[in-house]
């Protein structure tokens, strides 16, 4: 499974999702440090979820953390997050 897909699932399983994004944004990093061939070395993740509501920027980002889980994170080199709640 890419780590795209990945990604995907793991936050599916673990949020209840109302607009989610992944990009693999590693071509963007070519000749920097941790950038690997075939990409899936940097991402961005959009995520709306009402799981949010109430958390402070840090436990949204905990929260992300440990859904993914550390053998995920470790694989890759940057994560970059955009976390929010539905708008009512």
């Amino acid at each position: 499974m890419s780590r795209i897909n990945e990604i995907k699932l793991k936050l599916e399983q673990n949020f209840i999702v109302q607009d989610l994004e992944v990009v693999d944004e590693s071509e963007q990093h070519r000749g920097h440090s941790g950038f690997q061939d075939g990409g899936e070395s940097h991402f961005r993740v959009r995520l709306t979820t009402a799981s949010f509501s109430g958390q402070s920027r840090i436990e949204r980002h905990r929260a992300v953390h440990a859904a993914l889980g550390q053998e995920l994170l470790d694989a890759i080199h940057a994560l970059a997050l955009e976390l929010d709640t539905p708008v009512s």
